[in-house]
């Protein structure tokens, strides 16, 4: 594994360097996780895209007065989440703004025709719901959570996520990408992250790229993260998510992270993170593919047959077919994973509540991975 002094060193290592230090990333990827691939066959469910931050990259986020401002009703969800069996899904990411009904009225008034006083209520009501009346797996990406709320949320969800994107408190000044948003305070992500830990909750996380950090606050996020993992186990997958320039943001005129940039990454953090960790990149720039394997990714993330990519709408998810000839051309397999990766089912007992893991029993083979394939 690379030291920190290693990995600053890696933003300035010439073409050449790079090209050896990613096959090294491969090599380890290939040692720890064989010639196979994964994705997660999914559908989004933005339980709301209401939130009181406001992040200069995000068109996600609708405020109240916007025709498009809403909190999806339990039938609509559940249309979605039923369409979503029937193709052959397995996995429902829960998606929110974080917290709305603390800065909006509108918010609090929507939530209490529903019968719920925050959108954690009503989150935990919909993963149940999830589980009484489909096959389906929730995954559950709701931002900051308290310690009170993972506690509530582990029995009816078999993973949590949350992007940590950076550790750095200069991006939360005036100008900055995280200026006016009070749950990317770094420290309380992090606490977030410590939280699952403690509650051994099998947890998604990752770092955005190209939001205005430097390399060296890229460098000590990924450490966060790793550290936090070793005490805990907990930390199933890291995404390295590059940023894209949306028009309406305020960062609309912000450079994007070009394949270099992003290859560099992908190769830091599969060289620092502890090997038993998942590195994951967005599967829908198929331009990247090769560069990406070639770099240690080992997963896909989440692919959906029928829902769009809410925070990155303009880019549509490949076809599950497509990206399996572009993984096979470069000589790795496709396969479909759960929501939960097949370590944490080795200790049900730790990781889930006895209804899950009895759950988990019918739709996993002997490897963890999807009994039904969908490749």
């Amino acid at each position: 594994m690379l030291t920190r002094p290693e990995a600053l060193a890696l933003d300035k290592a010439s073409s050449q360097e790079l090209e050896s230090l990613s096959r090294r990333a491969a090599r380890l990827r290939d040692e720890h996780w064989g010639k196979t691939l994964t994705y997660s066959r999914k559908v989004f469910v933005p339980l709301t895209n209401m939130c009181r931050d406001d992040c200069g990259y995000c068109t996600f986020v609708q405020k109240p007065g916007s025709p498009n401002a809403r909190i999806m009703t339990p039938d609509e969800v559940m249309a979605v989440v039923r369409e979503g069996e029937r193709l052959g899904c397995k996995e429902v990411l829960f998606s929110l703004g974080e917290k709305p009904e603390q800065r909006y009225p509108e918010a609090r008034e929507a939530l209490a025709r529903l019968g719920h006083v925050s959108m954690i209520d009503y989150l935990i009501e919909m993963c149940r719901r999830v589980l009484d009346e489909t096959s389906l797996l929730p995954h559950v990406n709701a931002g900051t959570l308290s310690n009170e709320e993972v506690a509530c949320l582990k029995p009816v969800s078999v993973s949590m996520g949350m992007m940590l994107e950076n550790i750095s408190r200069r991006l939360l000044q005036r100008g900055q990408a995280h200026y006016a948003c009070p749950d990317k305070v770094p420290v309380l992500r992090l606490r977030t992250l410590e939280r699952a830990g403690r509650h051994e909750v099998p947890f998604t996380t990752g770092i955005l790229i190209g939001i205005g950090e430097t390399w060296e606050e890229r460098v000590d996020s990924l450490l966060a993260i790793n550290d936090l993992h070793r005490r805990h186990g907990h930390v199933q997958e890291v995404i390295v998510q590059n940023f894209r320039a949306k028009p309406g943001t305020a960062m609309a005129n912000h450079p994007e992270p070009d394949l270099d940039d992003m290859v560099r990454t992908l190769v830091l953090a599969r060289l620092t993170l502890d090997p038993s960790i998942s590195l994951q990149a967005p599967p829908n720039l198929a331009s990247r593919f090769a560069a990406y394997i070639g770099a240690g990714i080992n997963d896909w993330g989440g692919i959906s047959p029928i829902t769009i990519d809410h925070i990155n709408p303009e880019r549509a998810w490949p076809q599950i077919e497509a990206l399996r000839q572009a993984t096979a051309r470069c000589g790795y397999g496709l396969e479909e994973r759960l929501a939960i990766y097949p370590r944490y089912l080795e200790s049900p007992e730790r990781f889930l509540s006895t209804s899950l893991a009895a759950r988990l029993d019918d739709i996993s083979r002997d490897d963890g991975l999807a009994l039904q394939q969908c490749v």
